[in-house]
């Protein structure tokens, strides 16, 4: 076991060195290595005509492409800025610069299919998906795999490539009282769902409710099951019951060799693990996975703040011994996600709040309860501390609200993020000896982030239910720092639309290695979330 999992990290490393820059090590649009119109025939006909050139998203505000309409232009910046719209277009993406700005809606811009796949497959069968496989590894074309676009990687998208689109691969099914696998026929207890990689969260949370169950899933409605399960997949309900691939009971996969098969503890034991955490088609396109279920419980939503202003002179201090609470916050049974800053507009809008303010803030949820006093009793420790450092001058706000079900809680509170633009995002992943240990330290890695952006994501999506995981078979692929974290601390640097400036992202990513290294520093046996992850300049003994 421990050798074929070498052999298949080796495998993984070895493609992606033996792979040159230059687009010359696939076959290209334009290039005598290109497959013929009578080859891309035969591929239309193999997916049941699923086969499509296709529109450039950006191309109804350009005159001279065929989808150009000017009343449809004149809303499609605000669409643009949407999860829902870059989701629902097979080839669109939520970060303009993972396309290179080659067809942004904007005047002025130009407009291309450079920074696209030249043919998209719409998958709706692991038939679809086993065609496009096998088309592609034949011919030498790049191939991609696009669900949603949810992707801070650029992983969904490329040039002159072949894209499977899985958005419509969404079937979902729902197996009450128990779960069979394949192969070995061994029965698993408890109610299961089967998702295709396509299905959106939104859906298979709806499905579980019915069921009076709930899934650990992502924050965002249309965050899809490929990608964000093969990455690991933090969910507001991990630090309750592990990741996401921590709760994977099952997966089918087509390989790179284009053979479907199913994955689990009893076959394909190698790749069963290499999919939960080894990243979103990596080791083999997932077309649908098997998820254990858990019971849907009442809970309550606290919204906090401890919080001063700006101009107070212990800003950092106090966001540095707020975020030293964070373990406390999460044995406490507090998951949910909270910014540490010392200078940026309150995540709670109240009349009488400063229009700045610093410290510790967010929206956390308590599973299985609504007794306002057990959480009054968790956050008296914290206030007395703030009573006797800073009388008079910090505040702890704390409104709850209780919540019948998790899809109550989630139907008013998902994930409605701004998309568009350009983005890179950087991670890493803080236990409690960091977080409690050197408090000088920590203030110390945490200074060049928190005053240079103003503001660091503390995200409670780990803790006890990452810590203590106990996935099938052992164990799987996602990122041992998982198994200690209690906080995954992220933030990210944005730029405008400068497609004549190629400088302009390999500055965003400099600043972001600037800030971030102190916490690097810090956290030498640490890490960071494969699908949260900036590109930092690394040995090749080094973690992110």
């Amino acid at each position: 076991m421990i050798f074929s999992k070498l052999f298949l990290a080796l495998w993984a490393i070895t493609l992606a060195q033996a792979t040159p820059a230059s687009s010359e090590c696939k076959a290209f649009p334009g290039t005598t290595s290109w497959p013929s119109s009578n080859d891309w025939y035969r591929l239309n006909k193999a997916v049941d005509g699923r086969l499509f050139k296709p529109l450039l998203p950006g191309g109804i505000c350009h005159p001279e492409q065929p989808n150009y309409s000017a009343e449809r232009c004149s809303n499609l910046f605000t669409a643009w800025r949407t999860f829902e719209f870059h989701a629902e277009d097979p080839v669109s993406v939520m970060w303009d610069n993972w396309t290179n700005y080659t067809c942004v809606p904007l005047d002025g811009f130009p407009c291309s299919g450079a920074g696209y796949p030249s043919y998209v497959v719409n998958a709706t069968t692991a038939k679809h998906v086993k065609a496009a496989v096998d088309f592609a590894r034949k011919n030498q074309v790049r191939l991609v795999v696009k669900s949603s676009g949810h992707d801070y990687l650029g992983r969904s998208i490329a040039p002159g490539s072949l894209s499977i689109w899985t958005h419509h691969l969404n079937e979902i099914q729902y197996h009450e009282g128990q779960f069979k696998l394949a192969g070995s026929g061994k029965v698993i207890p408890g109610d299961a769902i089967t998702a295709a990689s396509g299905a959106k969260m939104v859906d298979v949370y709806a499905v579980a409710s019915q069921h009076n169950r709930a899934v650990v899933g992502g924050g965002g409605k249309t965050v899809s099951q490929g990608g964000f399960v093969t990455g690991g997949g933090h969910s507001i309900l991990a630090p309750h019951y592990g990741l996401a691939a921590d709760n994977v009971l099952q997966m089918e996969v087509v390989t790179p060799g284009g053979d479907l098969i199913t994955v689990n503890e009893d076959q394909n034991a190698d790749l069963f693990w290499a999919m939960r955490g080894g990243g979103g088609s990596t080791f083999g396109v997932l077309t649908s996975v098997t998820v254990k279920t858990h019971p849907e419980k009442k809970l309550t939503m606290v919204l906090f703040m401890a919080f001063t202003v700006p101009e107070a002179p212990f800003t950092l201090d106090l966001a540095t011994w707020a975020a030293s609470q964070l373990p406390y916050l999460s044995d406490s049974g507090l998951s949910g996600y909270l910014m540490a800053t010392v200078n940026s507009t309150p995540p709670i809008p109240l009349p009488g709040l400063p229009e700045r303010v610093a410290g510790l803030m967010g929206k956390t949820i308590i599973l299985d309860t609504q007794d306002t006093a057990r959480i009054n009793e968790i956050f008296q420790p914290l206030n007395k501390t703030i009573q006797e450092r800073w009388p008079g001058q910090v505040n702890l706000l704390t409104i709850t609200q209780p919540y019948d079900s998790f899809a109550a809680w989630y139907a008013e509170n998902f994930d409605d993020g701004q998309a568009g633009g350009s983005v890179y995002l950087i991670s890493r992943f803080l236990d409690k000896k960091t977080l409690t240990t050197d408090l000088d330290a920590l203030k110390s890695a945490l200074e060049p982030i928190l005053l240079d952006d103003g503001w660091l994501g503390t995200y409670l999506v780990a803790g006890k239910g990452v810590n203590e995981a106990k996935p099938r078979g052992g164990e799987n692929s996602v990122h041992p720092a998982w198994r200690k974290a209690y906080v995954h601390a992220l933030t990210w640097q944005g730029w405008g639309y400068e497609p004549w400036d190629s400088a302009a992202g390999e500055k965003a990513r400099e600043i972001l290695d600037a800030r971030f290294e102190p916490l690097r520093q810090l956290t030498p046996d640490g890490g960071s979330y494969m699908n949260e992850v900036s590109f930092p300049k690394l040995t090749r003994r080094e973690t992110s």
